[in-house]
């Protein structure tokens, strides 16, 4: 989205000061985008951003980072309000302040979707009979973390374009398998299940569950309509666990990959490990299912290590 912005002709010649809500991720990132396009951002965090998360995002070279709300949504709504709204355009006519949204803009959508292209490459190709020409795409299933739907809105964008290439031409009674998507979340940030439940966008009423980087009150218009109604060849269930089983989801990563990874990721790895029978009935040996490692920034040794204690003394 940022690089997006300085090739649109109507800012030549500005300079474009790039404004980030986040819980922490979102923020990093849009402050390495701007800062390796030469470019000023500043971010804006909820009270519940933990210091080393600030320290993070100034250490990689941002202008700022603003401390207000208690939750994302209000850090969002300062933002705009004082930064973007009534951004006082005298004071400096070629300054131009652009708002960069964590999840919510098709440009981020875009960016997202290119998970799909790296998976298309990098999967092997499948073998078929003679008789059987029906040609499926590379993966069966992707598993997937939700906030605000960024990610998840990647990933069907991606495969929207893509998955045209695979449909059956040869044998037109056979009905092409669609790819199935795990959008998951914790309780108490699962703010799509929540809105699934009422059948129309909802906020949830607070953010209770620990992985505060999932925490959006309400998704995008656009990832519940890709939920309740996805695109053809694709399949979207929605899946809720707990913050326990985010942290096994961690501490598995940990043990078997060293990989660290925060809580918004592990849930997927232990939805991805345990539960993919609840909503693939069809799952076989040589089925192939891609687990998106989010990974999250928001994360230590020490916390992982709290993690496993927790888990041992029964968290569930």
């Amino acid at each position: 989205m940022i690089l997006t912005s300085l090739s649109d002709p109507s800012n030549n010649g500005r300079t474009l000061h790039f404004f980030s809500s986040s819980a922490g991720n979102a923020g990093l990132a849009a402050v390495i985008a701007a800062r390796d396009l030469g470019c000023s951002c500043t971010v804006v965090v909820p009270l519940s951003a933990k210091p080393m998360m600030i320290k993070k995002i100034l250490a990689a070279g941002a202008s700022d980072v603003i401390r207000h709300g208690a939750s994302w949504f209000e850090a969002d709504a300062n933002l705009r309000q004082n930064f973007i709204e009534n951004e006082d355009s005298k004071l400096d006519p070629l300054a131009r302040n652009i708002y960069i949204p964590p999840f919510d803009h098709h440009d981020i959508w875009r960016g997202a979707g290119t998970l799909v292209d790296e998976i298309i490459k990098q999967l092997p190709t499948r073998h078929y009979s003679k008789t059987n020409t029906c040609c499926s795409f590379p993966a069966d299933a992707i598993v997937c973390s939700v906030g605000g739907g960024g990610l998840l809105n990647g990933i069907i964008d991606g495969l929207e374009r893509h998955l045209p290439a695979y449909q059956p031409t040869t044998l037109p009674e056979k009905v092409a398998k669609k790819v199935r998507i795990l959008a998951v979340e914790t309780a108490g940030a699962d703010s799509l299940a929540h809105s699934l439940g009422k059948g129309t966008l909802q906020p949830l009423p607070a953010i209770t569950s620990q992985a505060i980087t999932l925490g959006a009150l309400c998704v995008a218009q656009q990832t519940l309509k890709n939920v309740q109604s996805p695109p053809p060849g694709i399949e979207v269930t929605s899946i809720v666990g707990t913050d326990a089983d985010a942290a096994m989801g961690v501490v598995r990563l940990c043990d078997e990959l060293r990989l660290e990874v925060e809580l918004a990721c592990g849930i997927s790895v232990q939805v991805g490990l345990d539960r993919l029978k609840e909503v693939m009935t069809d799952l076989t040996p040589d089925s192939r299912v891609v687990i998106i490692v989010c990974g999250g920034s928001d994360i230590t040794s020490e916390m992982i290590t709290d993690y496993r204690q927790k888990l041992e003394n029964g968290w569930q």
